[in-house]
């Protein structure tokens, strides 16, 4: 249920770091692990290491290079042009047929291109008097394989990791530069491009669309309606955006002389990003004909810091053959984001302002007091207790701090007196733990970062009062809710850690129960209440349960061959408890997941006793053939009559059971590694499918393409009200998705024994096996309004050392 709410997620690895410069990640999930990293961690943690130089190394240098290609390997399905003018000739009046063209364009197939990546990187590691360093820097150049799309971006790095007073104070220094040049593509065109009539051509002799196909009335001025030339779109608009960013963090940790165990940690880091871009539309393009052409500019600053600090005391109890690590420490971040004021101009008419977007400056503040106790017994008996105490500003002052325990007991069985005569079992460990999380996390937007307070924003410039000869713009109302408060998940889990023979099998079993209450998310208002239709609160509790279990095998380990195994699974269920909120008190629950075809059609619903995001749908019927029969659905409620009571509660997005593998087999200088993902009992609406119907193709002055689908369904017309809601166009998307094959060849040394040589070849998306009719079965959110791709990638790589 927390899907909505992570609209405006942290930063992807690859947009922050050079993926060269990291060493290794590890994740942590469960509540006891996480806790100590506070609100931050609502959704698992992951921990990035990233490379750094050792003292006494000579220098060493590491070169690394990719190139890859990336290939649309499936778009929608859609009519072609002979079976368009078929359906066209039958089911569209003498008028509509006249605008067929001769052409045979695939659209899909015009917009979409092979995308080339190239990506260098080269780094110099060692130590200069003792001193670590590294320092590396990156080129990135990234073709999108939508026309026109693109992205450069060069980065810099330098660690630095002295030490001083006898190695008792540690310094870790590192700073970051990025610059990343884009151009940008209209996604929106895609789904264009699926509807796009495909009798017509991409070019046509209309000087005023730069000779571009449009659809026109006939005083050549565009039809109002009408989708534009998706091709005109990409080759004309010219959209990009420059971004400097700079990252730095210093570590100070220092161990006190008078007193050695215990540590001093301060954590000081900074993110600032400027950007600036623009977009121009030129009066060629029919979208802004009428308006001369368009450019739009616009800026923005972030900036993103963090202070940490914490002493940590660690003591070695002989006597009681035990040790204890204590941590206490405090916590402050803050996340600014300014937009100065931007404006659309248009280009021919003397560059008139057509709209003005105010600035906008907006903060959010997050403070933390945490404190940590490890203890241990004979390294067997283990017990960790955390308590954090957070307060975010996106609260009021009596909303505003929020307590977050967390406890958990480990306990070594392995290491007890009678497992020592227990043959082959090399390893076990047993684990409870329970803990409570925090979020408070609802987008980077002025209704997220103070959504308790009263709040007015500009109108745009459409909505003016005219006063004489000036217009003036509105100053609107929005919705907030001033007892909105921190969203809590309390998580209980217990585990086996386990390994055999020595590590030649290893892997664990968790079981987890999660509760999560005082739900932050989007719900609906009643009309006339509180500004707004749509506002954040705290709408109820839900539940996540499930268990874990990995696997891992070293099948075989003989010569110069070996062969490791890894396989994991997952089952997990959903359901909500408690609704506190919902429109009225005789509503079903909380409709949510909007869908096309209007605005405000929704097709999935909370609801007491179901899943999350269950499709609330009507029941099909069916004729003896087994083709859905139009307009027919089940009265569940026996009143002669279909109506939304008639609508039931209809599977999930979600996937009852995951399941994971990977394997690795070497020999001699040869690597083969792969790795394979599968979900079963996930359900996605089809939402393309559910606009399959003949009559479709006919327009208000123009045609649209259908999906394929519509040879299935047989459906006609657009008089049924009711047909975007059928449960026919819920799908299970069952899959089984290749992810990865790497073969990795090592050269050796060579040129003297001076320089190590590796190369490899990957292929990404490799394949996908699944019952589902549409574009991809792998959806979060189970709909399916975007029609972007999964590109095939092949990569070919070449690291050298010396």
């Amino acid at each position: 249920l927390h899907r909505h709410l992570r609209r405006q997620r942290q930063r992807c690895i690859r947009d922050s770091s050079n993926p060269d410069d990291i060493e290794s990640f590890n994740i942590l999930k469960d509540a006891s692990a996480t806790a100590i990293y506070g609100s931050r961690a609502s959704n698992g943690v992951i921990i990035i290491t990233t490379k750094k130089g050792n003292a006494g190394d000579k220098m060493q240098i590491h070169f690394s290079s990719q190139a890859s290609v990336s290939k649309v390997v499936k778009t929608l399905d859609v009519l072609s042009a002979d079976e368009f003018r078929e359906v066209v000739n039958q089911y569209a009046n003498a008028n509509d047929k006249t605008r067929l063209g001769t052409a045979n364009t695939d659209w899909q197939d015009a917009i979409f291109r092979d995308a080339y990546t190239y990506d260098n990187n080269l780094s110099l590691s060692g130590a200069v008097k003792k001193v670590p360093y590294r320092l590396s820097v990156g080129r990135l150049s990234q073709e999108g394989i939508l026309l026109s799309s693109k992205l450069e971006r060069t980065s810099a790095a330098l660690n630095l990791n002295p030490t001083f007073l006898e190695e008792h104070l540690k310094v870790n220094l590192s700073v970051k530069g990025l610059m990343t040049e884009s151009q940008f593509a209209d996604e929106s065109v895609i789904g264009t491009a699926a509807f796009f009539d495909p009798t017509q051509p991409i070019h046509a002799d209309y000087p005023t669309y730069a000779g571009y196909f449009e659809w026109i009335q006939g005083n050549g001025n565009p039809t109002g309606l009408a989708p534009r030339n998706p091709v005109s779109i990409l080759r004309q608009q010219d959209g990009h955006a420059d971004v400097k960013r700079s990252i730095g963090n210093l570590q100070l940790d220092y161990k006190l002389h008078f007193l050695p165990e215990l540590r001093a940690n301060l954590n000081m880091g900074y993110d600032i990003s400027e950007s600036d871009g623009s977009t121009t539309l030129p009066a060629t393009m029919a979208s802004v004909m009428l308006q001369g052409g368009t450019h739009n500019t616009y800026t923005q600053k972030k900036q993103n810091n963090l202070l940490d600090f914490y002493l940590n005391y660690v003591k070695e109890l002989p006597g009681l053959h035990s040790k204890v690590d204590v941590t206490a420490g405090y916590s402050y971040q803050s996340f600014t984001t300014k937009n100065p004021a931007s404006y659309t101009l248009s280009i021919q008419n003397e560059g008139d302002t057509l709209n003005r977007v105010e600035p906008v400056e907006l903060k959010n503040v997050l403070v933390s007091f945490f404190g940590r106790l490890n203890y241990s017994y004979k390294d067997r008996y283990l017990l960790t207790a955390t308590l954090r105490r957070d307060g975010s500003s996106r609260f009021s002052p009596d909303s505003r701090w929020g307590t977050f325990p967390s406890v958990a007991l480990a306990w070594r069985v392995i290491d007890e007196p009678f497992m020592k005569d227990v043959k082959g079992l090399t390893d076990l460990k047993l684990r409870v733990g329970y803990g409570v999380t925090g979020q408070q996390d609802l987008g980077a937007t002025s209704q997220g970062y103070y959504p308790y307070l009263a709040r007015y924003v500009r109108s745009n410039a459409e909505a003016s009062y005219l006063f004489g000869d000036t217009y003036i713009r509105t100053l609107r109302a929005q919705g907030y809710d001033f007892n909105i408060k921190w969203e809590e998940t309390q998580s209980y889990n217990a585990g086996i850690d386990y390994e055999f023979l020595t590590g030649k099998i290893y892997g664990s079993v968790d079981f987890y129960q999660k509760k999560t209450k005082d739900l932050l998310a989007e719900i609906p208002l009643p009309a006339g209440s509180n500004l707004t239709n749509r506002l954040f609160t705290n709408v109820g509790e839900v539940e996540n349960r499930g268990v874990e279990a990995s696997v891992n095998v070293k099948a075989v380990e003989r010569g110069k061959f070996a062969w490791d195994v890894g396989f994991n699974a997952t089952y997990n269920k959903n359901e909500v408890l408690r609704l506190s909120k919902t429109a009225n008190e005789s509503s079903a629950g909380i409709e949510v997941g909007e869908i096309g075809g209007g605005v405000g059609n929704r097709i999935q619903i909370h609801t007491v006793g179901y899943a999350p995001y269950s499709f609330y749908v009507y029941k099909q019927v069916y004729n003896e053939q087994g083709a859905p029969l139009e307009g027919v659905y089940e009265d569940l409620t026996g009143d002669g009559r279909i109506t939304a009571e008639d609508k039931y509660r209809y599977h999930n997005p979600a996937p009852a059971v995951f399941l994971g593998f990977n394997t690795r087999l070497s020999y001699d200088r040869f690597t083969l590694s792969m790795v394979a993902r599968a979900s079963f009992r996930n359900y996605v609406y089809n939402n393309s499918a559910a606009n399959a119907y003949f009559s479709n193709v006919s327009q208000s002055g123009y045609l649209i393409n259908i999906p394929a689908a519509v040879y299935d369904t047989r459906f006609v017309g657009p008089n049924d009200a009711n047909r975007q809601y059928s449960d026919h166009f819920v799908e299970n998307a069952s899959f089984l998705r290749m992810d990865n094959i790497n073969l990795n060849y090592h050269v050796g040394k060579v040129i003297k024994e001076k320089l190590d040589v590796n190369v490899s070849a990957t292929c990404q998306n490799v394949f996908v096996i699944t019952n589902y009719s549409g574009l991809d079965p792998e959806t979060s959110t189970g709909l399916t309004n975007s029609f972007y791709p999964r590109p095939r990638v092949f990569t070919l790589g070449l690291t050298l050392d010396f």
